[in-house]
């Protein structure tokens, strides 16, 4: 089973490849206090109008390089209200 996770792009700087920040939040067990933790991801890109800011959606595959073992699967459409 592939994970497949979404998050905020945060660097371009790469070529064919995106830096995603996903976030998780979680209760502490013990003080029951909602804590958010954030982890980056490198992952491979064949779109290129991607942007810092848009958020994405990034799935498991075999290692491509070193560091990345996600690719980006499609872009979330954000509604401006």
């Amino acid at each position: 089973m592939k994970k497949i996770l979404s998050g905020k792009i945060i660097s371009t700087k790469m070529q064919k490849t995106v830096v995603v920040s996903v976030e998780r939040k979680f209760r502490h067990p013990r003080y029951k206090k909602v804590i958010i933790k954030h982890k980056k991801y490198k992952a491979h890109n064949e779109i290129a109008d991607l942007m810092v800011g848009d958020k994405v959606n990034i799935e498991e595959t075999r290692p491509i390089s070193k560091d990345k073992h996600f690719i980006v699967i499609n872009k979330i459409e954000v509604k401006k209200v």
